[in-house]
């Protein structure tokens, strides 16, 4: 029977596996996002998400779990600083997965993984133009207001005229 053998192997031996993380794991966190494969990525998810959640209560403890698991003191400070005051308030899901397609040379697929924090690509950017539009075309509205700003004007062009 399998049952809990739901690790995802990535086709490795289990020291190379757990440095192999540990290594991407840091990258993850000093650059906040990174390309690799799909199946790494979901591995990663995996493996980071448990440390986030461990960083948002600051100790002793906790810190040398971290470290434990990532081996950088630098990632693990800026782990417990930065990243953790700015998930404090997130119920989990700390990082995203976007999957870019597949790479040239072996045809693998390809995924960036980041900080959902830290997003380049889904950029809550509001603009301040309203977001109604209107079918009619430039030139009648702005004669329907030349029209609505001097109605006594047009009226009486309209009586010379005939």
């Amino acid at each position: 029977m399998r049952h809990r053998k739901k690790l995802i192997h990535l086709g490795r031996k289990v020291g190379h596996r757990r440095l192999m993380l540990a290594n991407m794991a840091c990258s993850l966190i000093e650059h906040k996002s990174i390309n690799t494969t799909t199946t790494k990525a979901k591995a990663l998810q995996r493996y980071i998400e448990p440390i986030i959640t461990k960083s948002r209560t600051d100790s002793v403890h906790n810190r040398r779990l971290a470290f434990k698991l990532l081996r950088n003191k630098k990632v693990v400070t800026e782990l417990f600083n930065e990243v953790s005051a700015k998930v404090g308030n997130r119920p989990g899901g700390y990082t995203r997965v976007i999957k870019l397609g597949n790479r040239l040379g072996d045809h693998a697929e390809m995924a960036i993984i980041e900080l959902t924090d830290y997003n380049h690509l889904y950029k809550a950017e509001k603009s301040s133009k309203s977001s109604r539009r209107t079918r009619r075309s430039k030139k009648s509205i702005e004669s329907k207001d030349t029209l609505n700003q001097n109605p006594q004007e047009s009226k009486e062009e309209i009586g010379e005229k005939t």
